[in-house]
């Protein structure tokens, strides 16, 4: 039989949205629900006042025994700063519901008990929470590509755009490499010169992406940085990847991340995320390989003995192929797969880039992103 517990141990009422609602002290009520992937609902509803908790109320449709448990993790929670850790939080938790025999919990961990308690206390909101759009605007250059993603993280920090996913698409061959990369470091000029190839420095941290026109997946998500709100930098990875993990799943891909920003699978690597944040926006864009010439990009990067084997690709091996090879489909149906389920989840519909959109990303181009002056800034 269900579960389902509360403090008042009342019939639950209908779920309202997230609110954090101040009294005429300094005290402030903070509420949230977590849907631990592959889990159960977990709703929290915590009081606090300069700064520590000084009441919380876990309950949901989880299981938890014996009954005494659930007693204990509320008193867990008391008197703790909201700045404690998630770890910390995580550890306290351990500490309380260790004290009984038997004990023995399903649909969720007490890691995420306590990040729906950061999330509530951090003002942190849900994707369902958002209004969102996707954007498949269909192959650009990829120095505009890169440009866009200023543009619009730009534009959801201004409130001129809502939360927005958009779908990369390019013709050319191009190098997209992180902001902090160096260039001699990471590009071989020969291979760059012999191939014709486009070196691209992003805006955000992360490595190097051999992209030529078909060989790869990827988006982009612009959105409010409440969405990542009380998250670790770690965990926040996975939680704006989930949906595309549940979209890997349904084309027969068992996917998980691996900390900090890698996509991995039963069939090795998938892809890697970075994340670039700015006037109160997360920008978070992921590169899957759907079929990358592995010579190629072997010729074109200068990638050391240390990473070659990290990323399991073996000098011989001519293509580097994971999504293709796991799914036995289209890259095109690969991404309709995943704007479906996005669109499913989160209530998000189309929309077109306008002129005045891609003439902002050029003016980029021209006077940053296809400049020598930013591409060697880190020579």
């Amino acid at each position: 039989m269900p579960d389902h517990r509360s403090s008042t141990l009342e019939e639950e009422a209908p779920r309202p949205e997230r609110e954090s609602k101040a009294t005429l002290d300094t005290m402030t009520s903070h509420h949230f629900e977590l849907k631990v992937p592959g889990g159960k609902l977990l709703v929290v509803d915590t009081d606090v006042e300069d700064n520590t908790i000084t009441k919380a109320q876990v309950s949901g449709d989880f299981f938890l025994d014996p009954e005494e448990a659930y007693d204990a993790i509320g008193p867990a929670l008391a008197g703790i700063s909201v700045k404690e850790p998630t770890d910390d939080m995580t550890a306290r938790l351990d500490q309380a519901l260790g004290e009984f025999e038997d004990l023995e919990y399903h649909g969720f961990t007490t890691h995420d008990i306590a990040t729906a308690i950061k999330r509530a206390v951090s003002g942190g909101t849900d994707f369902t929470d958002h209004t969102w759009e996707i954007l498949r605007p269909g192959p650009l250059p990829t120095p505009v590509n890169v440009a866009l993603d200023e543009v619009i993280q730009g534009q959801v920090a201004d409130g001129t755009r809502p939360p927005t996913l958009r779908f990369w698409e390019w013709n050319d061959k191009a190098v997209v490499f992180g902001s902090y990369q160096s260039y001699s470091n990471e590009l071989d000029q020969g291979g760059v010169d012999k191939h014709g190839i486009v070196p691209v420095r992003r805006m955000s941290g992360g490595g190097a992406m051999f992209m030529e026109g078909g060989n790869c997946i990827t988006y982009s998500i612009y959105a409010p940085d409440s969405l990542v709100a009380g998250y670790s930098y770690a965990d926040s990875y996975a939680y704006l990847d989930q949906w595309v993990l549940a979209s890997l799943k349904k084309l027969g891909v068992n996917a998980w991340y691996v900390p900090i920003n890698d996509i991995t699978s039963t069939g090795g690597k998938i892809g890697g995320a970075a994340q670039k944040r700015r006037r109160h926006t997360v920008l978070h864009h992921t590169t899957m390989s759907y079929d990358i010439d592995a010579d190629k990009m072997m010729e074109v990067l200068r990638v050391g003995k240390v990473k070659t084997a990290s990323k399991g690709i073996a000098s011989a091996k001519k293509r580097v192929d994971p999504l293709r090879r796991q799914t036995g489909v289209p890259r095109e149906e690969i991404i309709d797969t995943m704007a479906r389920e996005f669109t499913t989840r989160y209530a998000a519909t189309p929309t077109e880039l306008t002129d005045a959109d891609l003439a902002a990303a050029e003016k980029l181009v021209d006077e940053k992103y296809g400049t020598e002056a930013w591409t060697k800034k880190i020579p």
